[in-house]
């Protein structure tokens, strides 16, 4: 297979969890052949004004947090268009410091945060393909729709404010557009827009109920293919929403922020690829004003003949 396609092909498999309207993952759109298979290792550091759960009654809050996590990517054939799934396992350890309810303290947390898994679908431009038929693609104009479930089988204590998981369901769907620019296609436009929709925890701190309102986010990439083995990203996004209740009592938290940054991604041979990104915040009204550093290693096989 042609270096071309084997960078769009790693470019498509990366993928990495972030916390709600957080995310910023370029080239999640992609079409890969049927039958691909990839295994990514990701570490991702922060630090800021950031907390495990950033809509808790914290005030002052500042953490630096860890995660490293393992995925599983495979491409299949739904409905003869091009569609794949991801299932991510994350571990996150870090240390916050803030008041809670005016009394100042520092929390160190260590263990398993929500898996979570995505089923995208190609609605457009991209049909199902072997890797014969993969060899003579390009990416042109591309509709996808997806579908990322967020577990609550993280870890989770309701005697703690500050926890990994968030101990319910999580749900985003969303839609995903790509535009070539320019007639060599080396450059990518990207849109995607989504919600996030949240189940009640209801063994919230102190045996309470928590209910939050949903979370509209947008996406914008601005893809680079450059020779051979690499690619590089402008990224940014916005997203809005997520109040909170608490035992029915609403919470002055809604959310109305953004993040902006930049990703490379580079092929180093055949079945491996490795990706760097950075993101920072751009405004911030609660929460999240952190700034992020990630690291991915991927290996990758397989597609049908």
């Amino acid at each position: 297979m042609p270096y071309r396609h084997l960078l769009v092909l790693a470019g498509a498999l990366f993928f990495s969890p972030c916390l709600w309207g957080q995310e910023l993952e370029p080239r999640a759109y992609l079409v890969t052949p049927i039958g691909t298979n990839a295994v990514t290792i990701t570490y991702q550091y922060a630090t800021g004004d950031a907390l495990f759960d950033p809509t808790l009654p914290i005030e002052g809050a500042r953490g630096t947090i860890n995660t490293s996590t393992f995925s599983y990517y495979r491409s299949l054939s739904f409905f003869g268009r091009s569609a794949n799934f991801t299932v991510t396992a994350p571990y996150r350890f870090g240390t916050t410091t803030g008041s809670v309810y005016g009394q100042p303290g520092q929390a160190y947390r260590s263990g398993m945060a929500s898996p979570a898994i995505r089923f995208a679908w190609n609605l457009y431009g991209g049909p199902a393909m072997n890797r014969k038929e993969f060899a003579d693609f390009r990416q042109g104009r591309t509709l996808g729709l997806s579908l990322k479930v967020v577990t609550p089988w993280g870890q989770y204590d309701p005697n703690h404010v500050i926890n990994i998981s968030t101990n319910r369901w999580s749900f985003k769907p969303e839609l995903g557009f790509i535009q070539p620019l320019g007639k060599r296609r080396r450059w990518f436009a990207e849109l995607d827009g989504g919600v996030f929709l949240f189940t009640t925890n209801n063994d919230f701190f102190g045996g309470g109920t928590r209910q939050q309102n949903p979370i509209w986010s947008v996406q914008f990439h601005l893809v680079r293919l450059l020779r051979r083995r690499a690619w590089i990203a402008f990224d940014a996004n916005g997203y809005f929403g997520g109040r909170t209740a608490v035992n029915g009592t609403e919470q002055l938290n809604f959310q109305k922020n953004s993040r902006v940054g930049g990703t490379l991604g580079y092929l180093l041979s055949r079945h491996q690829a490795l990706k760097v990104s950075v993101n920072t915040g751009a405004y911030t009204t609660i929460g999240e004003d952190f700034t992020s550093i990630g690291i991915a290693y991927q290996y990758f096989w397989g597609g049908r003949r």
